[in-house]
């Protein structure tokens, strides 16, 4: 008694379908090449990236507006008027804030540490 074949013959599909099958192998392969060109793209500039990197790190850090040397604070001096008491300090970015009385006046000075110097005097009141 003949044994039946274990793998089982495919029959040969049509030709419209044989045709489909073969568009879609090849598209298949289209898209194959195309990722694996765009995956070695991302992958040599990655490589780029990480060989360009500087070795040390930078001489100036700049914040803000103003730069500040590496290794050293920034060195500034704000003229506040003679007289003048500070009851609040506050710091925004480059600028500090100065908030206090002089001569019974409550006023607001405003320092630019990028400019190095007093860029507002406010006199602060309430009106009557």
């Amino acid at each position: 008694m003949p044994q039946p074949d274990i793998e089982e013959q495919e029959e040969p599909l049509d030709p419209a379908m044989e045709r489909i099958r073969r568009k879609m192998v090849l598209l298949q392969l289209v898209s194959g090449g195309i990722l694996f060109v765009c995956f070695m793209a991302v992958l040599a500039a990655v490589v780029y990236k990480v060989a360009q990197r500087p070795d040390a790190p930078a001489a100036v850090a700049s914040t803000g507006g103003f730069s500040v040397p590496a290794g050293q604070p920034l060195a500034a001096a704000a003229e506040l008027p003679a007289g003048f008491s500070i009851q609040s300090v506050s710091l925004s970015g480059s600028q500090i804030l100065f908030y206090g009385l002089l001569d019974g006046d409550r006023k607001v000075f405003i320092f630019d540490l990028a400019a190095g110097r007093i860029v507002a005097d406010v006199t602060v009141g309430v009106p009557q």
